[in-house]
């Protein structure tokens, strides 16, 4: 398969999971049009103040940190590659009256979707790992800058990812490798992250691995600057069975609590 290949395979299962997501009580979306933010308290702090600004969110889904964006008084754009997604967030969009825009394309060839440059070009959890090329993603990413606007990433740390996460699992081990491989990870599990009893008829997935020195080098290469590399001690997604969700919010490890990066975050500026 080439790399068009693999990501058609996601974009199908991405638009067959679209709807079981708007039902699931995993992302509630009935508590986001009553009022709650999708965003967490990482990407709110270091992203700081967006009123008026405009901001470009990439792999947006189905739109509800878009929105959330919004709500704190950007001007937003969405992009996503899943048709269902982008027809659920520009419907929930008008439904709470919040102005945004959202545009059907992946990655590579929004270039060519979409003109312009933004304030804020924003990204977060679980993108990077359907993308097969991170130096073209950083090029694109790079060019919606404006001169003196940043792009912003909170994402998953590869080093979490190579635990094993069988449901059994009760202690770090590793099963998954840290580097990229020629040929991504193939995924064939039933279910899905929201609910793993459903069954689906597009359950293969590809994923691409990406070290942060990856990601940090191929930002620089693309002519930005980085403001800075920030590790956590917690995330906020439980996707190794020895975490546990904290009053706070955060998801924490049960075993060796602080001992290993889950999350992970960059600014960078491109230079006025």
């Amino acid at each position: 398969m080439n790399e068009r290949e693999y990501m058609d395979t996601n974009r199908a299962h991405w638009d067959e999971v679209t709807p079981i997501h708007v039902a699931s009580a995993f992302y509630d979306v009935s508590a986001f049009k009553g009022g709650r933010t999708s965003l967490d308290a990482v990407e709110r702090a270091e992203v700081g103040d967006v009123r008026g600004k405009t901001l470009l969110h990439l792999q947006c889904h189905f739109g509800m940190d878009t929105l959330s964006w919004a709500r704190e008084g950007a001007v937003v754009t969405g992009v996503d590659y899943s048709e269902p997604a982008i027809a659920q967030a520009r419907a929930l969009g008008e439904e709470l009256g919040i102005d945004a825009r959202f545009v059907v394309s992946n990655v590579y060839d929004l270039p060519g979707a979409i003109d312009g440059q933004f304030d804020v070009v924003f990204t977060s959890y679980g993108a990077l790992c359907w993308l097969p090329d991170i130096a073209a993603w950083a090029r694109v990413a790079a060019g919606f800058v404006k001169p003196g606007g940043f792009f912003y990433i909170a994402e998953f740390h590869p080093v979490s990812m190579v635990f094993d996460d069988a449901p059994e699992i009760d202690d770090l081990r590793v099963r998954y490798p840290y580097f990229p491989a020629e040929a991504p990870l193939r995924f064939d599990d039933w279910g899905d992250y929201t609910d793993r009893s459903v069954g689906l008829n597009n359950r293969t997935t590809y994923e691409f691995l990406h070290p942060v020195g990856d990601v940090v080098s191929a930002l620089c290469d693309a002519g930005l600057r980085i403001d800075f590399l920030h590790e956590f001690p917690f995330s906020t997604f439980q996707f190794l069975p020895i975490t546990e969700r904290r009053p706070d919010g955060s998801v924490r490890l049960t075993k060796h609590d602080g001992c290993v990066p889950l999350l992970y975050s960059i600014k960078a500026t491109k230079p006025a």
